[in-house]
């Protein structure tokens, strides 16, 4: 990796042994309470969070996104994943497309993949010329700034796969009739320019690692662990306080005594399982 990545690097572990399940389920569970607690500081204060997540094609991004929204709210977290885009806006200025979804206050918007989609797939794949490509490096830092002056907190994650590891990855979706929807044309184009996107990540980290936006490189080999790292790292990243609450309990109430439903309503066969 290019110096940005090894920068970000510093003191990563090697070889660190697979979590079992258990322990991994007991390690979110308790990062999940965590979650809850941002949520509802970020919903108090009003704050605006906006999370990045990069990678190349099975780098586990869903899988990150997934845990962290589990347990959450999706009014609180919301997930942006967009399509291709239209003809009209292929016609607007690049990022006009993202700012709609960018956060107001008391939301955490969840990027999986953004702008850099320009940096990445749409280079790489001649999606848009090189011209274009270099325009969008040198003007997205201070797209960028403008956001966190606004009062975004912004947090980008680059997930880093070996090529091993991806190419397990992309493997299983073909064997696995439940992931073979994850597995596009797009990414068998892909998956023979593995140097042509290392040249484009670290033309990214180059031109778009900033104070106000600086990239984090997670280690997705682990999914499990990279998972771990990534929330906790976020949690971190955001100075939020637990908001005090009183104690819940639930109100007294009668209830009269239950009916049979009409025989008329269609009621949901019992599965033979």
């Amino acid at each position: 990796m290019d110096q940005i990545a090894n920068k970000n690097r510093k003191g990563d572990k090697t070889n660190v042994p697979r979590l079992k399940r258990k322990e991994y389920e007991q390690k979110l569970r308790e990062l999940h309470v965590e979650l809850v607690k941002l949520q509802e500081w970020v919903k108090r204060e009003g704050k605006k969070v906006c999370v990045v997540f990069e990678g190349r094609d099975g780098a586990g991004k869903g899988g990150v996104i997934k845990a962290i929204t589990e347990r959450v709210s999706p009014r609180v977290f919301r997930v942006v994943a967009m399509t291709a885009p239209t003809e009209r806006e292929k016609s607007q200025m690049y990022v006009q497309r993202y700012l709609p979804h960018l956060p107001s206050g008391g939301e955490i918007v969840i990027f999986d993949r953004s702008w850099y989609n320009r940096a990445g797939v749409e280079r790489v794949m001649g999606f848009c010329t090189e011209d274009q490509a270099k325009n969008f490096l040198s003007g997205v830092p201070s797209v960028e700034k403008t956001m966190v002056e606004s009062g975004i907190i912004l947090l980008k994650y680059w997930l880093e796969v070996s090529p091993e590891e991806q190419t397990n990855r992309l493997t299983a979706r073909i064997d696995d009739k439940r992931k073979i929807w994850k597995l596009s044309q797009m990414d068998l184009d892909s998956y023979a320019r593995w140097n042509d996107y290392t040249r484009a990540r670290d033309d990214m980290f180059q031109a778009t690692d900033t104070a106000w936006g600086p990239w984090f490189i997670a280690r997705s080999d682990n999914k499990r662990r990279a998972r771990l790292n990534i929330i906790a790292h976020l949690l971190a990243s955001i100075p939020y306080k637990k908001v005090p609450r009183g104690d819940v309990k639930l109100p007294k109430r009668n209830v009269a005594r239950s009916k049979p439903l009409p025989d008329s309503l269609r009621i949901v066969p019992e599965a033979d399982l």
